[in-house]
């Protein structure tokens, strides 16, 4: 086995879940990531916890979801299991990335709804999301699979005290402001985050991570956005996305390919058309566009803005974060773009004031 498998393993189970004697611990992959599967249950096994392990992929969603028809329920069985494990790792490594490609949107929504009350619950849990090198991520990627593993283990296996202490900084900023204000080539947006909780995201629950995310006013974002990097939906990639904001809310929106994707996106619920999340990426070791929002919403010098659901513990006391069935980032570099936090520029060119 690579030893970047095994140190891989041992930074999920000890810095980004803490893994601990007598934690029943959820394990749910793809058959690609078995390596990583076998590396976990041998550092679970260390610490004396309770590993179970889920297999599966989107060739067996697309199957299910082509012959169900009607509405969805909650399905009991699986939100029983997750409520009682304490921690939970997924990993991605499917062998095909573009198989729900051909699933109705209206079924894929249904899920997602469906689901809602179970993405709820995993918001409370010690999770973790990450991703196995895989010849199906290396092509999507442009990448031979041995530059892949180099790039995602090169992303993974880092000091993340380090990262959390370099990100320290600008959540702290974060934590003292009201406006944020964004600005560059067709875009002009603010939005308030007064009250909220800005999060550090340095390898707990999502490992690559690199970056510092907080839940805006769902009520408050104002202006235009042009978002220049794709966004990846359902395998497709939709390109060019404009979204122009009022009171909170998408008003008006167009995209230069697969604009009927957004359409449908933004028709999920009332949720959908306002923002759960923006996030400020830092992890400079990504370096480029892979067609993996894991790693492409930390890429050092981008923002991100997610529409839809926002993560329970970036919103603040007493404070209201949006609801829906979707989280879907999309992401905007900034080497041309201005960040204000109450009028005081804070980032220019993709680099912090104080870097």
């Amino acid at each position: 086995m690579d030893e970047r498998i095994k140190k891989h393993a041992e930074i999920l189970t000890d810095w980004s879940t803490s893994v601990s004697e007598g934690d029943n611990v959820l394990i749910r992959a793809n058959p690609s990531a078995h390596e990583l599967v076998v590396a976990l249950h041998a550092e679970i096994g260390k610490r004396k916890a309770n590993p179970v392990t889920i297999y599966t992929s989107n060739d067996a969603s697309r199957a299910y979801l082509l012959n169900r028809e009607g509405e969805m329920k909650t399905p009991e069985h699986m939100h029983s299991l997750f409520d009682k494990s304490d921690v939970v790792i997924a990993i991605h490594a499917d062998d095909n990335l573009t198989a729900m490609g051909d699933v109705p949107g209206e079924r894929l929504s249904a899920l997602s709804k469906a689901h809602k009350p179970i993405m709820k619950l995993l918001s409370e849990k010690r999770i973790s999301i990450t991703q196995f090198p895989n010849n199906a991520s290396a092509q999507m990627a442009g990448m031979s699979l041995e530059a892949y593993q180099d790039f995602v283990w090169g992303a993974i296996i880092r000091d993340w005290q380090e990262v959390h202490d370099m990100q320290e900084v600008l959540r702290e900023r974060l934590a003292d402001a009201d406006e944020v204000r964004i600005t560059g080539p067709e875009t002009d947006i603010t939005l308030n985050i007064g009250g909220m909780v800005p999060i550090n995201s340095d390898g707990k629950n999502n490992l690559p991570s690199g970056e510092v995310y907080v839940a805006p006013h769902p009520d408050s974002t104002e202006g235009k956005i042009l978002f220049d990097m794709p966004m990846i939906l359902r395998g497709r990639e939709v390109e060019g996305v404009m979204l122009e904001f009022s009171g909170g809310e998408v008003v008006d929106f167009s995209a230069e390919r697969n604009e009927d994707l957004l359409k449908s996106l933004l028709e999920t619920d009332d949720g959908a058309r306002r923002l759960g999340e923006l996030g400020i990426g830092t992890n400079r070791q990504i370096d480029r566009f892979t067609r993996n929002i894991l790693f492409d919403e930390k890429m050092g010098d981008t923002i991100h803005l997610a529409l839809g659901y926002a993560i329970p513990r970036s919103v603040g006391e007493g404070k209201k974060g949006n609801e829906s069935a979707i989280h879907m980032d999309l992401i905007k570099k900034m080497e041309k773009g201005k960040m204000y936090l109450d009028g005081e520029m804070v980032m220019e060119k993709g680099k912090f004031v104080w870097e």
